[in-house]
C-alpha cells in the first residue's frame, strides 16, 4: 500500500487554524508564509513518499542487527538518511547561524509528521537529534556549541538522550551513572544506560550522546543530576574526529514494533565484558552541559521537544493506518450492502460499520493534527513575538498543550491502528497485509518520553494545579467563543458541533474545579482520574479545532473553493462532535465520582 502525504489538510490547518500568515509576521519568520510552507511541504513529501516510505516494511522484516559491538541498520536506511541530511531537513527548524533553515515549528511539525508516517523507525533518529540540538542551544557553552551544533544541525552527526538505567526508569532520582571531574575540566563517565534510541548505528560518522550522571558529592535525588555531552568519537580542536571514546553498545533490544530503530544498551567506561560489572576502565570522556546539578532541568528541554514530536508520531502512524485501511476497504469484496444499493457482494466500504470505523480513524487523526498545528503556532509566538505578554500567554497555552498532544494523540493512535486491523478483518491479523505493523509500532508511543500517566501527572500538577486552573479556564473561554461563532454560522452541522462542544467544555470545567479543589486534600482521587482528565482535555481541544475547521471550510465553500475537500472537512468535524466529543461526559463522571472505587480494593485483594 502506498503512502500519500496529506499536504492539502496540513496547509488548511496552517492557513486557517495556525494562521501561518500571522506567524510570518514574527521577527525572523518574514519569509515563512503560506507560499513557503507549500513549497517546503511538497518537496519534503517527495522525499518521504519516494525514498523513506518504501523502506518501512523492509525495516520491519529485516530490522537493525548487532554483532561484535556494531549495529547495522536496515539496508537502504543509511543511503536514505544521507539524502535526508543533504536536503537540509534535519536543520529545518534550527538556527541559520548553525547551518539550519530557521523555519517556524508551524511548518516543521508538518514535515515531522510526514517523515514519521513514511517510516516511524527511520524518523526516530532525527527526532532524538532535534532534542540534543535544543538542549545544547539552551544550555551548552559557546565551546560546546561551536564543536557540536553545526554537525548535528546538518545531520552529519546524530544525537541521543541517555536517561534510563536498569534500576531508574521514570524515577530519575535513582540514576547511578557517575561522572568524575578531571584536571583538564572534562569528566570521566561510568555507568550503564538502557533504551537508547539510535545509541549505535551506521548512518552517521559520529553520535553525540547527552547523558545524565551524578558527580561525586552531589545532592541526593534529582537535584544532584548533571548533564554531559559524551561523543562516540572525540573531536579535536580543528573539528576533526579523533579516537574512539570509551562508550560502547553491548546489545540492542528485540522489540514488538519500531524494529528497524536500534534500541541500545550503552556502557560508559570500558565496554569489555570483564569490566561491565564494576565499571572499571579508563572511563568515557564527557563535557559538562551548563552547570553541575542542573542536568534534569536541561534534559527536560529535550524531553519537551521530544514529547511534542512523539505526539506527532501518533498522528503520523494513525494517518498511515487510515490510508491503508481506506485502500483495503475500497478493494475488498465481501457481502451485500444492507440497504440493497448493490444486488451482489460489494466492496466493504459500502457497509455502515466499516464507514463508522473509517470515519473514526479519520476524525481522530484530523482532530489531533489540527490540535498539534495550533500548538506549534503558539510555540512560534511564545519564542518570537515582540510583545512580552503575548509571548507569555502563548507559552502558557503551548505548555498546556504538550501533554495533550503527546498523551491524547498517542493513545488515539492505538485506537486508530487497532481499527485499521479490524477493517481488514482476519487479513489484518496476517502480517503480509501490513496493517499489524502500524498497531505494533504505535504501542511504544504511549510509553517512551514519559508514559501517558506521566503526561497526566504533568497536566494535573504543573499545568492545572500550579496556577489554580487559570490556563485551563482561559482555554475554555476561547472554546466558548468558538461555540458562539458556530451558532452564528447557523448551519445544522455548525449547530451540532456547538452543542457537543458546550457539553464537553462544561464537563472539562467541572473536572478542572475538582482537580484544583481536591489535589491536596485527596490526591489519590485526583490522580485516579488523571489519565481520564488528560483524555477529556485532549478530546475537547481537538474537537475545538475541528469546530474552527468547520467554520473555515464553510466560509471557503461559500466562496466556491474546493467543494469536495470542504464538504469532507465539515462532515468529519460533525462526526468528531457526535461520536468522539460525546465521550466527555462519561469521563467527567468517572473522574469526579469514581476516585474512591479505584482505590477501594485492598492491595492483597488483587
Amino acid at each position: 500500500m502506498t503512502y500519500s502525504v496529506p499536504v492539502k489538510d496540513m496547509l488548511f490547518n496552517m492557513e486557517h487554524l495556525a494562521r501561518i500568515e500571522q506567524v510570518a509576521q514574527l521577527p525572523g519568520f518574514e519569509d515563512a508564509g503560506l507560499e513557503t510552507a507549500q513549497a517546503v511541504l511538497e518537496e519534503c513529501a517527495k522525499l518521504c513518499e519516494g525514498v523513506v516510505a518504501p523502506l518501512n516494511v523492509p525495516g520491519d522484516v529485516n530490522p537493525s542487527s548487532f554483532k561484535d559491538g556494531k549495529v547495522s541498520t536496515t539496508p537502504g536506511f543509511a543511503e536514505a538518511f544521507k539524502q535526508y541530511a543533504e536536503g537540509g531537513w534535519q536543520g529545518l527548524q534550527h538556527p541559520v547561524d548553525f547551518g539550519g533553515q530557521g523555519l517556524p515549528k508551524t511548518i516543521g511539525a508538518a514535515c515531522v509528521e510526514m517523515l514519521n508516517s513514511a517510516n516511524l523507525s527511520f524518523a526516530l533518529c532525527p527526532l532524538l537529534t532535534d532534542g540534543a540540538i535544543e538542549a545544547l542551544l539552551t544550555a551548552g557553552s559557546d565551546e560546546l556549541k561551536a564543536t557540536y551544533l553545526e554537525k548535528l544541525v546538518t545531520g552529519e552527526w546524530t544525537g541521543t538522550m541517555n536517561l534510563t538505567e536498569p534500576q531508574a526508569g521514570s524515577d530519575l532520582a535513582l540514576v547511578r551513572t557517575k561522572a568524575e571531574p578531571q584536571p583538564d575540566g572534562t569528566y570521566k563517565v561510568f555507568g550503564t544506560k538502557i533504551f537508547i534510541t539510535y545509541g549505535e548505528h551506521d548512518m552517521a560518522e559520529n553520535i553525540v550522546h547527552l547523558v545524565l550522571a551524578r558527580v561525586a558529592g552531589a545532592p541526593e535525588g534529582v537535584k544532584g543530576i548533571s548533564l554531559f555531552v559524551v561523543p562516540k568519537f572525540l573531536v579535536g580542536q580543528d573539528g576533526a574526529l579523533g579516537e574512539r571514546n570509551d562508550v560502547h553498545c553491548v546489545s540492542i533490544e528485540h522489540k514488538m514494533g519500531i524494529k528497524a530503530s536500534p534500541t541500545a544498551v550503552l556502557q560508559y567506561g570500558d565496554g569489555t565484558a570483564a569490566s561491565i560489572a564494576d565499571s572499571a576502565g579508563p572511563g568515557a570522556v564527557g563535557y559538562l552541559v551548563g552547570e553541575e546539578n542542573r542536568g534534569l532541568e536541561y534534559m527536560f528541554i529535550m524531553m519537551n521537544a521530544a514529547r511534542y514530536a512523539v505526539g506527532v508520531q501518533g498522528i503520523a502512524v494513525a494517518e498511515r493506518a487510515y490510508q491503508h485501511a481506506v485502500q483495503y476497504a475500497k478493494e475488498r469484496v465481501q457481502s451485500r450492502p444492507v440497504d440493497g444499493s448493490v444486488k451482489a457482494s460489494a466492496t466493504i466500504i459500502h457497509h455502515p460499520d466499516v464507514r463508522r470505523m473509517l470515519m473514526t480513524m479519520r476524525a481522530y487523526t484530523e482532530g489531533c493534527r489540527a490540535m498539534a498545528s495550533a500548538a506549534a503556532a503558539a510555540y512560534d509566538a511564545a519564542h518570537h513575538h515582540g510583545d512580552a505578554q503575548v509571548r507569555e500567554a502563548n507559552a502558557a497555552f503551548y505548555e498546556f498543550m504538550v501533554p495533550l498532544v503527546k498523551g491524547y494523540s498517542t493513545e488515539m493512535s492505538l485506537e486508530v491502528t487497532s481499527l485499521g486491523v479490524q477493517v481488514h478483518g482476519g487479513m489484518g491479523f496476517i502480517e503480509e497485509t501490513g496493517a499489524a505493523q502500524y498497531y505494533r509500532d504505535a504501542k511504544i508511543l504511549t510509553i517512551y518520553e514519559g508514559t501517558t500517566a506521566i503526561q497526566a501527572n504533568d497536566l494535573v500538577g504543573r499545568k492545572t494545579g500550579r496556577d489554580g486552573g487559570q490556563t485551563a479556564r482561559v482555554i475554555a473561554a476561547q472554546i466558548e467563543k468558538t461555540e458562539g461563532e458556530l451558532r452564528a454560522e447557523g448551519s445544522a452541522a455548525a449547530q451540532a458541533v456547538a452543542d457537543r462542544l458546550e457539553q464537553a467544555r462544561t464537563a472539562f470545567l467541572d473536572v478542572v474545579d475538582f482537580v484544583v479543589a481536591q489535589s491536596r486534600s485527596d490526591p489519590n482521587a485526583v490522580h485516579a482520574g488523571s489519565v481520564p482528565y488528560l483524555m477529556l482535555a485532549g478530546n475537547l481541544v481537538a474537537g475545538w479545532q475541528m469546530g474552527r475547521a468547520l467554520l473555515a471550510a464553510q466560509a471557503l465553500l461559500h466562496k466556491g473553493q474546493d467543494e469536495a475537500f470542504m464538504r469532507a472537512k465539515m462532515a468529519t468535524a460533525r462526526f468528531y462532535a457526535e461520536h468522539i466529543l460525546t465521550k466527555a461526559q462519561g469521563l467527567r463522571d468517572a473522574i469526579v465520582d469514581g476516585g474512591a472505587s479505584v482505590m477501594a480494593l485492598p492491595m492483597d485483594g488483587f
